[in-house]
Parts: C-alpha cells; sequence; structure tokens
C-alpha cells in the first residue's frame, strides 16, 4: 500500500513566523539602523508580545545571527546561480561586480556581514559556516581564474570591499565605485596574473 506523507503544518507555521520576524527585524534596521533593532518594536511590527518572541529566538543576538544566515544564503545563492565565463578576467570581473553591487544595494545587510556594527556580536559557529561556504565559492573562482595562494585572495577581498565601502558611504544610490570596478579589476588581474606566472617560471 502506498504510504502517503503527511505535511507537519506545526514546522511549517514556525517557519513561516520565523521568516516573518527576520524580515521585520530587516525594515526596522533598514530605518533605526542594526543597532537600533529592539525587541518590543519587532513585537509590535509583527503584532506579537514581546515575551513571544524567545518562542521562536532566545535573545535578539540569536536574530542577529540568523539574519546573518539569510543574508550570507542570498550571496551564496546568487553566486551560485551565475554562468561563470572560462576567461579569467571576465571571471573576476564578474565576481566583483556581484560583489560590490550585492553590498551597495543593502546597506545593513552589508553591514551585518561584513562589518563589526553590532558591538560585541560574533555569529555563531553554525552561522559563520555558511559564511565560509561564500568564501569557498569565491576561491572555487579564483582557482578558475589560474589564481592561488592567500596573500592574492587577501588583496582581492580588500579590493572589492573598498569599492563596496567607498560607493556606500560616498555617493549611496549612485554610481560613482561602481563605474570604477572593471578598470579595478584590470589592473589587479594584470599584476596577479603576472606575478603567478613569474612563479610558475624556472
Amino acid at each position: 500500500m502506498l504510504e502517503i506523507p503527511t505535511r507537519d503544518r506545526r514546522a511549517e507555521r514556525r517557519d513561516a513566523v520565523i521568516a516573518e520576524i527576520l524580515e521585520a527585524a530587516w525594515e526596522i534596521s533598514r530605518t533605526e539602523g542594526l543597532a537600533g533593532l529592539s525587541l518590543r518594536d519587532l513585537a509590535a511590527k509583527i503584532g506579537m508580545r514581546p515575551p513571544s518572541l524567545y518562542w521562536y529566538f532566545d535573545s535578539k543576538r540569536a536574530i542577529y545571527d540568523a539574519m546573518f544566515v539569510q543574508g550570507n544564503r542570498q550571496l551564496l545563492a546568487r553566486l551560485t546561480d551565475q554562468q561563470w565565463p572560462e576567461d579569467a578576467r571576465a571571471g573576476l570581473r564578474l565576481g566583483a561586480h556581484l560583489f560590490v553591487e550585492f553590498s551597495v544595494e543593502d546597506v545593513q545587510r552589508y553591514q551585518l556581514l561584513f562589518q563589526r556594527t553590532i558591538p560585541n556580536f560574533e555569529p555563531s559557529a553554525d552561522a559563520y559556516a555558511v559564511a565560509m561556504l561564500v568564501h569557498d565559492q569565491m576561491r572555487e573562482r579564483f582557482a578558475a581564474a589560474g589564481l592561488g595562494g592567500s596573500e592574492a585572495f587577501d588583496i582581492w577581498t580588500a579590493l572589492v570591499s573598498g569599492l563596496s565601502a567607498q560607493q556606500i558611504a560616498n555617493d549611496p544610490g549612485g554610481d560613482r565605485w561602481l563605474r570604477l570596478i572593471d578598470e579595478v579589476v584590470d589592473m589587479y588581474t594584470d599584476h596577479a596574473l603576472s606575478a603567478h606566472a613569474k612563479r610558475k617560471d624556472p
């Protein structure tokens, strides 16, 4: 006899409430800033008593942790969904555009994922593991471009993070630093591939 799978409606309802809480947390953060998120305001926004939030998150820190995971999963999905070109330069250009554009489209998400905006907040080990998946994806792109070594990757992250930070801080909503991405990538690629070729020479 064919066994018909049953839905876990309680788990579905819980997941739906968690999604609603996180959506409201992001909305408040975008108006009050990440550090301005309060459990009282969050509960009021979704029509819930503050103590009821503890059925879903045991602290505000846990909410930040879940937001950190959610943001990194969004970036990971964007990386995974790309059709990556075989050409090294084109691949690095695409990676830089993807990261910088992802960063500037949501300032609070950028701050949570890549800066230390919230005093004493450190993502949990499970949350940080998701961030490392993003890191590993980009390292794979570097390997595909014929580059390796932590130093080259560190320089790369400094460049794309700097472009993101400059765009967010000095031209929000504009494209002053976005327009520089290809030029910066080309300078970096010329240097990195040249240095890599020299190391391979006997």
